[in-house]
């Protein structure tokens, strides 16, 4: 049975906590999104779905923009064992409970030495990345850089379908709002982080570019407003 015990986790601190991230205005929406089991639930599928339960439980794991940690809940669920979350965030990473070591640091400077991790994923965050393509670069070429030789990048982020244009069409209607308190938090978020949100939809060529300069594709599947990617070194 999972245990439900609350615990402090873990967290080395890269970078000063509660100077370089995070809006309290998103966070709360994103509290109320989803509630942490439904969260986890979400992930285990996804997780499946990318073949997780094939891998080796011993893998060596790190999950960037990890948040509140319940995509490393998910790992530790199917029973991946060597698992680890990098966020900007301490607010959200002191809501993960669980065993995995937490890293407050920055993704465009991971604190890990070279060709250390078996697997990198990152379900929702580069789409945060003020800088595009620029940042972009600069993250995937750290992840190239600690993934080992034969490691993997797993990438889960928003995607301009016809699908997702018609999700925020009906969230961000008032009467929605008001009726929908999963579609209102939705469009609070989207509020909160239009900017780079709406700069990350606007470039899929470039994103893309990115992604294959600095690893072989082997999945580009997007679909229902999202895109799932599966990057290997080499």
């Amino acid at each position: 049975m999972h245990d439900t015990s609350v615990s402090r986790p873990n967290i080395i601190e890269h970078v000063p906590a509660g100077q370089m991230c995070c809006d309290p205005i998103w966070e709360a929406a994103y509290a109320r999104f989803e509630t942490p089991e439904e969260e986890v639930a979400k992930f285990v599928r996804r997780l499946k779905q990318f073949g997780f339960e094939g891998l080796d439980r011993n893998s060596k794991i790190v999950e960037i923009f990890c948040g509140r940690g319940n995509g490393l809940v998910a790992f530790e669920r199917l029973g991946f064992v060597n698992v680890e979350g990098v966020d900007l965030s301490d607010t959200l990473l002191q809501q993960y409970n669980g065993t995995a070591q937490l890293h407050l640091a920055n993704c465009l400077d991971l604190p890990f030495e070279d060709n250390s991790y078996d697997v990198v994923i990152v379900q929702g965050g580069l789409h945060h990345l003020p800088q595009m393509p620029g940042d972009l670069d600069q993250a995937a070429g750290e992840v190239k850089r600690v993934l080992r030789p034969e490691g993997a990048f797993f990438v889960i982020e928003p995607w301009r379908t016809p699908f997702l244009t018609f999700a925020h069409f009906v969230t961000e209607l008032r009467v929605m709002r008001s009726l929908y308190p999963k579609g209102d938090a939705l469009a609070v978020m989207t509020e909160q982080e239009r900017v780079t949100y709406e700069q990350w939809l606007a470039m899929p060529s470039k994103i893309r570019e990115v992604f294959r300069r600095h690893f072989q594709e082997v999945q580009w599947k997007t679909r229902w407003g999202k895109l799932a990617g599966v990057f290997r070194v080499g």
